[in-house]
């Protein structure tokens, strides 16, 4: 088994982060597995400096210990570009130059067709001849479903094309978009097990599909409840949540087993972060999570 972590240097973690880095940890390590670290810093724009440094330091001073070298999307344009280079091949994307109104404008006197990211891209550019420069690559999808069993949340059905529409694998700037670089980066890292948040959960047809247009595995998937506030929003940057501290790590990875529904013992929060740690590979059972996609924290 090989799990792994991947958090965006957008800020310092959080407890959603933990949350993840914690499952994902568990997953891994009660089976005797491997867990990877990678920082997912390909929107420059969005990083913020200092971030993924201060990210690798919170999580060694919560007791995570990773295997082998901390890997940064940054760094691994290459791989990317092969596998663009491979669907290209395989005349499975086009150049596409829409604009956000432009694709709005696309529906002329159509209603709107809203999927679960927006407008459903209407496949305009799929037979152009000449597109402007700067453009997207996008991926053509096809109507068949995209069935998988999610080890928390249970079966999952989508169809990409009444439900995404063909979707952006290189963005007009160049960069990679996530869903193409996310898997290329767990296949060539030999991920069998992702455990993450319950909001990505819409994303991983397409990272499937993408894997199987590429002939390869997917891995077992897993998406824990994400923490929310008050307002049922997600824990994130944008929703200020506050960074945690090693001051209390002990308190913060005994509240994140609860969350996670392992039921650790209560004086356990007056123990060390390693051996909290310990005791949460030993009982570590993912049935005891709960099938839900968020959790308002209390």
């Amino acid at each position: 088994m090989i799990g792994r972590f991947a958090p965006s240097p957008t800020g310092p973690l959080h407890f959603g982060s933990l949350l993840a880095a914690l499952g994902s940890y568990c997953q891994a390590k009660s089976e005797g597995g491997r867990w990877l670290v990678r920082i997912e810093d390909l929107d420059k724009p969005r990083e913020m400096t200092g971030a993924a440094d201060d990210i690798l330091r919170t999580l060694e001073n919560f007791g995570f210990e990773w295997d082998g070298e901390v890997v940064y999307q940054s760094q691994r344009s290459s791989f990317y570009q092969n596998a663009l280079s491979q669907l290209q091949t395989k005349s499975l994307i086009y150049s596409c130059d829409c604009s956000r109104k432009e694709i709005a404008d696309s529906y002329n006197h159509r209603p709107p067709q809203h999927g679960i990211d927006g407008l459903i891209y209407p496949g305009t550019c799929r037979h152009k001849i000449a597109v402007k420069t700067p453009h997207a690559s996008r991926v053509i999808v096809n109507a068949e479903g995209i069935t998988f069993n999610d080890a928390i949340q249970g079966k999952i059905q989508q169809n990409l094309a009444y439900d995404v529409g063909d979707f952006v694998l290189q963005r007009a700037d160049g960069l990679c978009a996530y869903q193409l670089a996310v898997i290329v980066d767990d296949i060539e890292q030999g991920i069998t097990h992702v455990l993450r948040g319950a909001d990505l959960l819409d994303s991983t047809p397409r990272q499937i599909y993408l894997q199987q247009l590429l002939g390869q595995p997917a891995p077992q998937y897993a998406h824990i409840p994400v923490a929310s506030n008050a307002a049922h929003e997600k824990l994130s940057k944008q929703t200020l949540a506050p960074a945690i501290h090693t001051a209390h790590a002990s308190t913060m990875l005994t509240q994140a087993l609860n969350f996670l529904g392992q039921q650790p013992p209560k004086d356990l929060s007056n123990h060390s972060a390693n051996d909290i740690l310990q005791w949460a590979k030993q009982h570590w059972d993912i049935t005891k999570i709960a099938k839900q996609r968020s959790i308002v924290l209390s």
